[in-house]
């Protein structure tokens, strides 16, 4: 059946099917049981399936890392919250060093199968350490699957696919799309987790994004087809790997192609995407691939996120430099 829910909900009902599914997979973090988290995305689910699978953690993003790979190895599936973007660091080591390289290092015999959530992005208004991107991170980390979805579809049925994945999942949440509401098809087929969608079909040019890009590209979108000019808009839906070949089919359509995401610009993962087209497609594209991001600084105060972050507007105007090639 299908039904109304903000994406909030929406992974909350994937994670309720992924525990009722499997006893071996367990919800750890701060707040998450008694208080549903910060975000409320796992509210009610420590009272129907217990304290001993849904984990109140200490404060401590390292020790709930680093106590999941061990749960991990004991063949659990942990699925872990991170509470903010910023707080992920302190967990960093046993990311890359750990959770990443255990598959690799162990020649294929121990599998790493858990999912690292954590709510990212700007536009909520909070402060410092709270308004980060740090996907480029993870992508740069090989043994890291790193997803995102933009929708409440994608949210319900991603975090079960990112539970049931035998590779450990980053699964980075648009914390300011978490009241964004949508269809949830419970019986339609999803789409696999790491293949990009065509949201929107236009010929002129095709804009890439993810997360809570996705929406803002969608209204750009809109705005252009009011002056006569067709958009695609493709969710890349997964950042690691990324699904080459629907963005090359994209792009070779359009022949030309606009990156917009929330992080920063330099070395970000719009720069992969760029050179990976140039050097596929350079022949067949009209113009050269172009980026509206974030700007290369600390993310800024409450009352100035919205000059940072990528608007209608910024998006617009990159189309047009790229047609006037």
């Amino acid at each position: 059946m299908s039904q109304e829910l903000t994406l909030a909900k929406a992974i909350n009902a994937g994670l309720r099917r992924a525990l009722q599914a499997d006893p071996k997979v367990l919800l750890a973090g701060e707040d998450i049981g008694r208080l549903g988290g910060v975000f409320r995305i796992t509210e009610g689910l420590q009272a129907e399936f217990g304290p001993n699978r849904v984990i109140d953690s200490p404060l401590a993003e390292s020790g709930i890392v680093g106590t999941a790979v061990g749960l991990t190895l004991r063949g659990y599936r942990p699925v872990v919250e991170i509470q903010f973007d910023g707080f992920v660091y302190p967990a960093f080591d046993q990311i890359v060093t750990q959770v990443a390289k255990l598959h690799f290092r162990t020649a294929g015999r121990q599998t790493m199968p858990m999912v690292i959530r954590i709510p990212y992005g700007g536009g909520i208004g909070a402060v410092e350490h709270h308004s980060e991107s740090p996907e480029a991170y993870f992508c740069h980390t090989p043994g890291l699957k790193v997803v995102s979805p933009a929708t409440p579809h994608d949210g319900y049925w991603m975090i079960q696919q990112a539970i049931a994945s035998p590779d450990p999942v980053i699964f980075l949440e648009p914390k300011r799309r978490y009241h964004s509401r949508g269809t949830v098809a419970a019986e339609r087929r999803p789409s696999p987790l790491h293949q990009a969608e065509v949201v929107r079909s236009g010929d002129r040019a095709t804009l890439i994004a993810w997360g809570p890009m996705v929406r803002t590209c969608l209204d750009a979108a809109a705005v252009a087809e009011q002056e006569g000019t067709q958009l695609e808009v493709i969710d890349l839906r997964s950042l690691a790997p990324i699904d080459w070949v629907s963005l090359t089919a994209s792009v070779r359509r359009t022949r030309r192609a606009v990156v917009v995401h929330e992080a920063s610009r330099t070395l970000g993962l719009g720069a992969e995407i760029a050179a990976h087209l140039h050097e596929h497609l350079f022949y067949e594209m009209e113009a050269p691939v172009l980026r509206v991001t974030g700007y290369d600084m600390p993310y800024p105060p409450a009352r100035l996120e919205q000059e940072f972050l990528p608007g209608v507007d910024r998006i617009l105007d990159a189309v047009d430099r790229s047609l006037q090639h």
